[in-house]
């Protein structure tokens, strides 16, 4: 899927000529006022902000005290905020500004569960600790965070219209919360959408990602004494076992880009109690929404299937579903232009040595720590990841960014990643995508040709006929899907 790389100059011109003036590291002004000074002003509280949202490390939909956290800052800089959006508590808009266009720059906050990890260059699992940022949504939510009130600054002192907006999105990780805020018509009235993630790398590319949808397939049986009375016994734990054995067995027979994943979450308690209980957590992508749905039709039977042949019953409940991310090559250029008008990270001294320990534990994965201080090549790819970014997509034209806030070869998911989210490393890559968000934000405001080309281009990709179709369904949101 990806396409030939255009020159690196060729891309930049491209963007210049949608009349913004040329970018440099000692000139990022526009309008006479420069966003990035506010950025940069504010680096001591990106950092803060990053720090409580890694020490929370609140799973999806219980964001409580992460979301109280990114509504206080907000609403001390004036915005106007509405919470408990989409029906969801954690969820929040927070306004700012009059008339003109619509600037969302979308804010996570959630972590991951059963993986954990202090600031140590180390494996140092902290104790009584059950989740953390190994996504780096603590670094989303305070760059986010500091990019919407670098542009609410840059609009009051120059006296533009338009309004800056920051959603607060909890419980991307498997919970699909900007679908249900998307399904909500939340992002109807917006112009353009901006994210960032965090990385390994810097990359302003445009990068679409796989539709998924997930189910928790739970098997009832009855429960006897393994060795007394097996006969009496039908188990659940059989069920869930031959579901994933026939799952594996269709593994051989999907198309190449997909992908499909899972977990038992429930397998009895004591080998000499039959099961009554079992469950599976399972994931399937494909870069088309058609492509989820096939697969998940063959899945469904292996589960019915695994029931029938057990003795034992099944039903299944949709936890999540993202349609893939809809790139806007428009957009992702003048991105791609901002980001380079920047440069990438350099490490300090200590933040090197740091890294060169971290970098002991990735093995062949390790790439050279200059590449923190590079701009990736401009592309257009697919990612393997999913995202409920996605859905926002499909809604209004949408732009991301991706910095350098992990140790270059560092995964996602991983303990290192969650020792550089909260690490200086971390709050350095979280400033840099603030400063490109905001330079792309008020970009958007002063040039309304730039707005109207990407509308177009987003017009044309989705088609005259166009329906939004959310890959959950109608269910409500989960929001004990973490409990």
């Amino acid at each position: 899927m990806k396409l030939p790389k255009p020159p690196i100059a060729a891309v930049a011109l491209a963007a210049l000529a949608f009349g913004s003036a040329p970018l440099t590291a000692d000139n990022h002004s526009i309008a006479g006022v420069d966003p990035v000074a506010f950025v940069t002003a504010d680096a001591d509280r990106t950092a803060r902000v990053a720090q409580q949202l890694w020490d929370y490390a609140e799973l999806g939909y219980l964001e409580t005290r992460s979301t109280d956290l990114l509504q206080g800052e907000l609403a001390s800089e004036g915005f106007r905020i509405e919470k408990g959006i989409a029906d969801i508590p954690t969820a929040f808009v927070a306004e700012w500004g009059e008339g003109g266009p619509v600037i969302a720059i979308l804010a996570e906050m959630d972590a991951l569960p059963g993986i954990n990890q202090s600031a140590s260059a180390s494996r140092d699992p902290v104790q009584g600790k059950h989740a953390g940022h190994a996504c780096g949504h603590n670094l989303f939510g305070a760059g986010s965070l500091t990019a919407a009130i670098a542009v609410k600054k840059w609009l009051e002192e120059t006296g533009t219209p338009g309004r800056i907006r920051l959603y607060g999105t909890p419980a991307e990780e498997g919970g699909s919360g900007k679908v249900y805020m998307t399904r909500a018509g939340l992002f109807d009235d917006v112009d353009i959408a901006i994210h960032w993630h965090a990385d390994d790398e810097n990359s302003a590319a445009a990068r679409t990602s796989l539709a998924n949808r997930s189910a928790k397939f739970r098997f009832t049986g009855i429960s006897a004494h393994a060795a007394g009375a097996p006969e009496r016994g039908r188990s659940a734990l059989d069920g869930a076992e031959a579901m994933n054995m026939m799952a594996n067995m269709l593994h051989e027979h999907m198309p190449q880009d997909a992908r499909m994943h899972y977990v038992i979450t429930s397998g009895g308690n004591a080998p000499n109690v039959v099961p009554d209980f079992a469950e599976n957590f399972y994931y399937v992508r494909h870069p088309d929404p058609d492509g989820v749905e096939e697969i998940w039709a063959r899945l469904e039977n292996a589960a019915r299937g695994a029931a029938m042949g057990t003795g034992t019953k099944v039903e299944w409940e949709v936890i999540h579903g993202n349609n893939p991310l809809l790139v806007n090559e428009t957009l992702a250029k003048v991105m791609d232009a901002k980001l380079r008008s920047l440069g990438g990270i350099t490490y300090s001294d200590e933040e090197r040595d740091w890294a060169e320990q971290l970098q002991a534990s990735l093995g062949d994965a390790a790439k050279p720590l200059e590449g923190a201080g590079e701009i990736q090549p401009y592309e257009k790819n697919l990612g393997y990841g999913s995202t409920d970014v996605g859905d926002v997509s499909w809604a209004t034209p949408t732009v991301g960014v991706r910095t350098a806030t992990w140790v270059p070869g560092t995964s996602a998911h991983s303990w290192q990643a969650v020792a550089a989210s909260g690490h200086s490393i971390g709050y350095k890559g979280t400033q840099l995508a603030a400063k490109a968000m905001s330079l792309m934000a008020v970009e958007l405001f002063t040039n309304p040709e730039l707005r109207a080309q990407a509308r177009a281009e987003f017009d044309e990709a989705r088609g005259e006929d166009y329906e939004y179709r959310s890959l959950l369904g109608d269910r409500a949101p989960p929001l004990d899907y973490r409990k």
